[in-house]
């Protein structure tokens, strides 16, 4: 691995929560992605489904958690399935988990090669009431891929069509949406790695550069500091595609005067980070460049304040509604008229969300209708989007809940300031 593991008591607590929710004599399944294949014999590269990670830490495909806390026998109470190794695929593919070494990473003793499951799983499904599968049920998901998971399931239902079936993505939202301290670490150290590339980016913008040199900067310097690259497909947009949420060609030249919106992170153990900076191709912004920066980034600080526990997610977003419908007015883009007849009218200017659930997925696991709580991992990144005027501004951060005060900014160190960028860029 690239990256620094972390303990697996971190995954045996993990596991350890998830089974107190689960109802007696059940088992409950968990498999890993699939490589996926382009054509030919091309693959994209393999990731990690996050809840088998979340669970066992196992990094490798082709690899099975069951977890049956009430088994008569206790080596069946935990027990993951590898890939079983051979030297023609040591010498082609390289090194694969020893059951030795899965049981470190895991902490789980009972770990059997996956050529085994099916028998295995069969006897112990024999014994048990429920069965927990693990279905996609994030609110922005929309799966088109029949993944290894659904495959699992089908062929489940179709050998046990008699038992209970029960879901484990609940249960997983809630427990993977307050993150552990050595989470939150894994996160801040993805935030440092987009730290160093942001600012690598500043010394390097000026006009005439492209858009993809930008995020070959960018993906220089996360690699170089052990990170698997990008954390989401990033968005370099220059000019009027500033307006363009999500802009991924990343193919147009940067013009002198114009403003580029960068919205990268990377991922560190497979725990993302998400920034967005915008800043000038010439190195200093235009008065109503400034004046709109000003705005976003008032409105960004003011939000951040709003992430205590207790608050209910819609009632967030309503109040930094206002936040923003005030900044409209003051930039004469809104009249006090057109928002009192309609208290949505900000978003003309800003018609996305202003924060989502950060962790081992961009866009992570986490009940909207749930109140906020204390280690939950947000996004904060207002925007004002002016196609007319031919540029847009988004700042992002993200930012800890904590149990009393204001949520800690894991980007702090990351320049926001205009003016502290202006200087750098000038540099």
């Amino acid at each position: 691995m690239k990256y620094s593991q972390l303990p697996a008591k971190v995954f045996c607590n993990n596991r350890k929560r998830f089974a107190q929710h689960l109802k007696p004599n059940s088992i409950a399944v968990f498999n890993s992605n699939d490589i996926y294949p382009i054509s030919a014999d091309s693959t994209l590269p393999f990731e990690q489904h996050r809840d088998i990670f979340y669970l066992s830490g196992v990094d490798q495909e082709e690899t099975i958690l069951v977890l049956y806390p009430d088994a008569k026998n206790p080596a069946h109470r935990e027990m993951v399935f590898v890939r079983e190794t051979n030297p023609h695929i040591a010498v082609w593919e390289g090194h694969k988990l020893t059951q030795n070494e899965a049981t470190e990473v895991s902490g789980i003793q009972t770990v059997l090669w996956a050529s085994s499951f099916e028998k295995t799983f069969s006897e112990l499904a024999a014994q048990a009431t429920h069965i927990y599968i693990n279905t996609n049920e994030h609110y922005r998901a929309k799966v088109e891929t029949q993944t290894r998971e659904d495959r699992f399931i089908a062929w489940c239902k179709k050998e046990f069509p008699t038992h209970d079936y029960q879901k484990s993505n609940p249960i997983l939202q809630q427990l993977r949406s307050v993150k552990e301290e050595e989470e939150i670490k894994q996160i801040s150290r993805a935030c440092a790695i987009t730290e160093k590339g942001f600012r690598r980016v500043l010394e390097f913008v000026q006009p005439g550069v492209w858009e993809y040199e930008i995020e070959a900067e960018f993906a220089h310097e996360f690699l170089r500091n052990r990170s698997k690259g990008f954390a989401y497909t990033p968005i370099i947009a220059s000019g009027k595609n500033n307006n363009v949420l999500h802009y991924i060609e990343n193919n147009k030249q940067c013009r002198a005067g114009a403003l580029i919106l960068m919205d990268v992170g990377a991922e560190y153990g497979n725990y993302s980070s998400d920034m967005t900076r915008t800043i000038p191709v010439s190195g200093t912004f235009t008065k109503r460049q400034r004046a709109v920066y000003d705005a976003v980034l008032h409105v960004k600080n003011s939000a951040t304040q709003l992430l205590v526990p207790g608050v209910l997610w819609k009632a967030y977003h309503i109040e930094v509604g206002k936040l923003m419908s005030s900044a409209l007015v003051d930039l004469k883009l809104l009249s006090k008229k057109d928002v009192a007849e309609n208290p949505n009218a900000y978003k003309k200017y800003f018609m996305h969300g202003t924060s989502h659930h950060l962790g081992l997925d961009t866009h992570d696991y986490g009940l909207l209708d749930e109140p906020m709580q204390a280690n939950m991992v947000f996004t904060v990144e207002p925007g004002i989007y002016i196609p007319d005027e031919e540029f847009g501004i988004r700042l992002e951060d993200d930012v800890v809940v904590q149990a009393s005060g204001a949520p800690i900014n894991l980007m702090a160190n990351i320049p926001l300031d205009p003016d502290e960028i202006e200087d750098l860029m000038q540099a």
